[in-house]
């Protein structure tokens, strides 16, 4: 896995196929991996499934979006440094055109009724979505955890201390995810064999004397650079700062970002688009995603030629197994704070309307997103209160 392969496949090729799935893909990381296997395995037969393991593998150990640094890898196995650079692109292009549009829409001081009441309904169910994911996301960190009593309670306290970060002192998550992945590394080495681990740089987890640009790129870095645990984890890592630091949204459009994340194509890091673009626009929203996919991209050009061995990293399989935790935890502990947002008693029925279809049907988050969204116009409709 050391090298591209070189096989006779055009940056045109590259450019048109990994667009299809920018715009197709619906649905999330799984969603994601699912059409980049079909693809590349099945049928183009450009990777082995070997190969494409390895990626999935290999990739879910980075910070950041992992499903977007596999097709960036995907595209970099391909053709190389160009592939890469431009795979990654046209997979990211679709969803954040999409994105953006919609923020104009919602976030629009002159938005109709029906317009915000299908973002109160959608934003409704931003906190089930959130549980729902904790939980989809709960069984296989479990298996990663060591077969041994100490290695399951050590999980259950990363687990426990990120929802509580999670849900009260959000803008420090960034410490407590770092701290977790730490002290498992710690604990899984032999005291005999231990050697100083090098420090990660971290300037901060809230840089109050930023403004303006400036903040929204350091947010928007956290998210790309810093975050493990994938797409869910930049709820709780962005919301104080978002609303609270900074205040460029309210808690109820904090919840319409989210909502936003999930039912347009692409990564769910598109969020950070929504949140760029009531910061400053269409300027602050393509500012926060070049900062927020910078690192993906920075990871896989400098790294692939290394994936091998940091998939066998022993230290990093560590440290992924506490950060991995941790994150869980994060995620489901901004469920609290997201649902402490809801403003309006109607949304209350939404959201456990959405419970009930994520975590006790455990159908789709897109369906459950337009459905919730749709309920908010009929409210809005009917007269219900729908403003921010």
């Amino acid at each position: 896995m050391t090298e591209p392969v070189g096989r006779a496949v055009t940056l045109a090729t590259i450019a048109g196929e990994w667009s299809r799935i920018g715009i197709t893909g619906f649905g999330g990381p799984p969603a994601h991996i699912a059409l980049l296997r079909t693809l590349c395995v099945e049928q183009r037969g450009w990777l082995t499934p070997e190969q494409f393991e390895d990626g999935v593998a290999a990739t879910n150990l980075l910070p950041g979006p992992a499903s977007t640094q596999l097709a960036i890898f995907c595209a970099w196995r391909l053709r190389g440094r160009a592939g890469a650079l431009i795979g990654g692109v046209c997979f990211i292009v679709p969803g954040l055109v999409c994105i953006l549009a919609l923020s104009a829409l919602f976030f629009s001081s002159t938005a109709p009724a029906w317009v915000r009441g299908a973002a109160a309904g959608a934003g409704a169910a931003v906190p089930a979505v959130a549980l729902a994911a904790a939980l989809g996301l709960a069984p296989s960190s479990w298996k990663r955890a060591a077969n041994t009593r100490p290695g399951r309670v050590r999980w259950t306290a990363y687990l426990l201390a990120s929802l509580v970060a999670a849900a009260t002192v959000g803008p420090y998550l960034v410490l407590v995810l770092l701290a977790c992945g730490v002290v498992e590394v710690l604990a899984q080495k032999p005291w005999a064999e231990r050697r100083p681990l090098a420090v990660i740089p971290v300037f901060g987890a809230q840089t109050v004397a930023l403004a303006g640009f400036g903040a929204l790129a350091w947010v928007a870095f956290k998210v790309g650079a810093l975050s493990y645990g994938g797409g869910f984890v930049i709820i709780p890592l962005m919301q104080h700062d978002v609303v609270t630091t900074y205040h460029w949204m309210t808690n109820a459009q904090f919840l319409n970002a989210v909502a936003l994340g999930q039912i347009t194509p692409g990564p769910v890091v598109q969020t950070v688009a929504a949140v760029g673009y009531a910061a400053g626009g269409i300027g602050g929203g393509l500012l926060a995603a070049l900062v927020a996919f910078a690192p993906s991209f920075a990871f896989v050009l400098v790294g692939a030629p290394h994936f091998e061995r940091l998939r066998r990293n022993a230290r990093m399989q560590a440290f992924l197994t506490g950060a991995g935790a941790a994150a869980i935890g994060a995620i489901a502990g901004a469920s609290l704070p997201l649902g402490l947002a809801l403003s309006h008693l109607w949304q209350l029925g939404v959201l456990g309307l959405a419970v009930a279809w994520l975590i006790g049907l455990r159908r789709g988050v897109v369906a459950a997103l337009l459905g919730s969204g749709a309920l908010g116009v009929v409210a809005a409709l009917a007269g219900a209160p729908v403003g921010h």
